[in-house]
């Protein structure tokens, strides 16, 4: 992954991101909508298609703004707390796992040090969509980037059921019958959802909402 370090930059990789998975996704809506015996193949096909790009932006979007957010030069302390521990994780498991006094003491004065230090947060595995990006893995994906949900509420049960579910169906070998005008309409709320995501990981960005607030200091005479 190339380093991200303007907004500019940021929303280019989003936009492509986004672009050919649109276009990918596009194609198979076409299929959908012809008369001959072969839609069918196309909308079984399409649900795995679309489930594919929607784990897969999530993923990836996400992981792009983590990258920005590490090449701003921002210390640990600056940072909100859901930030932070993109780059400590591996101490503060230490903390929570180890049963040795020393490693964990080690653990303590390396996470005090380092809140000065420039953070550089790990993306290796930093987003995990769990090979089954459902509402509740999707909600703490964007929970840990600081992202609010509560506008995406009213379609959990449209990704958990109309697109999950089916996905799962299909890739554990079940029939599943669809029509072209139900598969037309999956298409277009997911790719808004991914929209939505995409709008508010680039407004999050420009706000820089990932830093602590200024505490308000006052003087007294």
């Amino acid at each position: 992954m190339n380093d991200i370090r303007t907004l500019t930059q940021f929303q280019d990789a989003l936009d492509k991101e986004m672009g050919w998975r649109v276009k990918e996704i596009g194609a198979f809506r076409v299929a959908s909508t012809g008369n001959g015996p072969e839609r069918k193949f196309f909308i079984r096909a399409g649900i795995a298609l679309v489930y594919a790009h929607w784990e897969g932006f999530v993923k990836s979007a996400s992981e792009h703004y983590l990258n920005f957010i590490s090449h701003q030069g921002h210390k640990y302390s600056e940072l909100k707390s859901c930030f932070a521990i993109f780059g400590l994780k591996s101490k503060l498991q230490t903390l929570a796992l180890s049963k040795q006094s020393m490693a964990n003491i080690s653990a303590f004065e390396f996470i005090i040090n380092e809140l000065e230090n420039p953070a550089k947060l790990n993306l290796s595995s930093a987003i995990d969509t769990e090979s089954n990006l459902s509402s509740k893995v999707f909600s703490n994906i964007a929970k840990s980037l600081d992202i609010q949900v509560t506008s995406y509420e009213t379609k959990f049960n449209l990704i958990d059921e109309s697109l999950v579910s089916r996905r799962n169906q299909i890739a554990h070998g079940e029939y599943l019958e669809l029509g072209g005008r139900e598969f037309g309409e999956l298409v277009e709320e997911i790719l808004q959802i991914m929209r939505d995501y995409k709008t508010d990981l680039q407004n999050a960005a420009s706000t820089q909402s990932y830093k602590k607030p200024l505490q308000n200091y006052y003087v007294y005479n």
